[in-house]
């Protein structure tokens, strides 16, 4: 490929064709979590495509538009006094980040990101990967990005292009938290038999209680909303706003689906689920502290499973976990597969990438603080004032 151009893309199918037809791409590279993320907050965001040269190998089935691009970056704006400026790919989810047919192409798009960042005056740019990125060194904590004439012996030579010489930026990755993926059969009725007895015993456990699930659409969000606000509270974070979880559903359609668990005619847990080619993701899932006896959680995750599993789907991703944490070992009892993510940040102007263990320490102990402070406030007071602070947490 001779000629790379880097553009914003207005045409989605065309986006979204380049994403079915590469095998690299994950679930939040299509163009709707963008839109979704626009119509509920507001954030500017950047569909950016390389374009150039047609592959010769690209299927002649595509679309002239489709065959043209050869790597793509979904970008979001979020910009903050309190919070920060930066860029994501992608904000409130685990993956997105560069989708590319090769290196040359992935580095086009990162040194797009970085003009792009430097003219929004953005503090870093966060890209969030399910592979390590082939253009940066492979290993975890600070480095740096140069033009050659910058570059020592201790720093990675990164080649850029006129309109970035004699900028320099400091990078760093991360990869402290895991995917938790799990491997499915072709009916639930072979995921309960490959199940242990004591797992069994616990799925059943909440249906002997009388607990029903159901699974539905939009006609769901406001019960699958009661739980999930109840439970952010209780966590001690701030909630998203209603309308996001309400446009993901309409955005992907029948892809989508939401879950609820009732004891009676009250939700007690609930849950949102998309389909992604053989894929199914798990982006929110909730389940009310007061009715722990219950299980409800073990009955939701189970249907989501065996919804999963009699509909063709592959795998399940139950989502980002620390290691050996409550949520971790949950979702492993189910036989679910840790995998390394790679969150890189690169750092412009004079930011400072690197945390040291002091300041991670008060970090840890300032959110501690106000994790405390957000569970005593009144659910009302935090359904109004989460989504104001929530639009700007990128995590």
């Amino acid at each position: 490929m001779n000629s790379i151009e880097v553009i914003q893309v207005e045409n989605q199918h065309a986006w979204d064709e380049y994403v079915a037809n590469s095998l690299a791409a994950n679930p939040y590279h299509c163009y709707d979590w963008q839109q979704a993320i626009k119509d509920t907050y507001g954030h500017q965001t950047y569909a950016m495509a390389a374009i150039g040269e047609q592959h010769p190998s690209s299927p002649q089935s595509l679309s002239q538009s489709t065959r043209d691009i050869a790597g793509i970056l979904p970008l979001v704006h979020i910009n903050s006094y309190i919070f920060g400026n930066q860029l994501v790919s992608m904000p409130f989810f685990d993956h997105g980040g560069v989708l590319s047919d090769n290196q040359a192409v992935e580095k086009k798009l990162i040194d797009s990101a970085i003009e792009m960042g430097r003219k929004l005056k953005v503090r870093s740019i966060e890209l969030r990967h399910l592979v390590k990125l082939t253009c940066l060194p492979h290993h975890e904590g600070p480095s740096e990005i140069q033009s050659k004439d910058q570059a020592t012996p201790t720093t990675f030579e990164y080649s850029q292009p006129p309109y970035l010489e004699g900028i320099s930026a400091k990078w760093s990755m991360q990869s402290h938290k895991v995917r938790l993926l799990m491997n499915l059969p072709s009916s639930s009725e072979l995921l309960m038999k490959g199940f242990k007895s004591k797992l069994r015993s616990q799925i059943n456990r909440p249906i002997k209680e009388g607990l029903i699930a159901i699974i539905g659409g939009i006609e769901l969000i406001d019960d699958f909303y009661q739980v999930f606000c109840a439970n952010m509270r209780d966590l001690g974070s701030p909630v998203h706003a209603k309308a996001f979880p309400r446009s993901v559903v309409q955005h992907f359609s029948e892809k989508a689906k939401i879950v609820v668990v009732y004891y009676g005619q009250k939700p007690i847990a609930a849950s949102i689920m998309v389909g992604f080619k053989e894929l199914m993701i798990n982006p929110w899932a909730s389940s009310l502290r007061q009715f722990s006896r219950f299980s409800a959680n073990m009955l939701l995750y189970w249907t989501m499973l065996s919804y999963a599993c009699d509909h063709g789907f592959k795998s399940f991703d139950f989502g980002r976990s620390t290691p050996d944490e409550g949520t971790y070992r949950f979702k492993t009892q189910w036989g679910a597969e840790p995998q390394n993510m790679y969150w890189y940040s690169i750092w412009l102007g004079n930011s400072l990438p690197p945390i040291t263990i002091n300041t991670e320490g008060t970090m840890r102990k300032n959110r501690a603080i106000a994790e405390l402070a957000w569970q005593r406030l009144p659910l009302s007071v935090t359904k109004w004032i989460g989504p104001l602070i929530r639009k700007y947490i990128s995590l």
